[in-house]
C-alpha cells in the first residue's frame, strides 16, 4: 500500500496519511517518530531511510495509527516506540 510518507527532519518524524473511512472519507495526517522507526523497524538514521521504512512497514504502522485515531479522534496521532512495544508484550502474554 502507498503510504504518502514524508520525513520531517525538524520534528524528527515521518508524516503519513490514514483514511479511517476509506479513500472516500477524511484524510487524517499521522506521524511516527524517527526513534520508533529506528528502534522497532531498524531504519538507519537517515532521512530517506525513515520514509522508506514507513513505506515498507506501512501495514503495521497504519493499523496502529488507525487504532490510536479511533480511540481519540480529536487527538493528534504520534506513534512512538512504546506503542509498538505494548503490542509485542501483549502478543507474548497471549501466547
Amino acid at each position: 500500500m502507498f503510504s504518502e510518507a514524508i520525513h520531517c527532519s525538524d520534528t524528527e518524524t515521518v508524516r503519513f496519511a490514514i483514511y479511517p473511512d476509506g479513500f472516500d472519507g477524511p484524510r487524517i495526517i499521522a506521524r511516527i517518530s524517527d526513534d520508533a522507526l529506528h528502534d522497532i523497524f531498524e531504519a538507519p538514521r537517515d532521512d530517506e531511510c525513515f520514509a522508506a521504512a514507513c513505506q515498507s512497514h506501512f501495514d503495521q504502522i497504519e493499523a496502529k495509527a488507525l487504532e490510536r485515531y479511533l480511540a481519540a479522534p480529536q487527538t493528534a496521532v504520534l506513534l512512538e516506540s512504546a506503542d509498538f512495544f505494548a503490542n509485542a508484550e501483549a502478543e507474548l502474554t497471549a501466547a
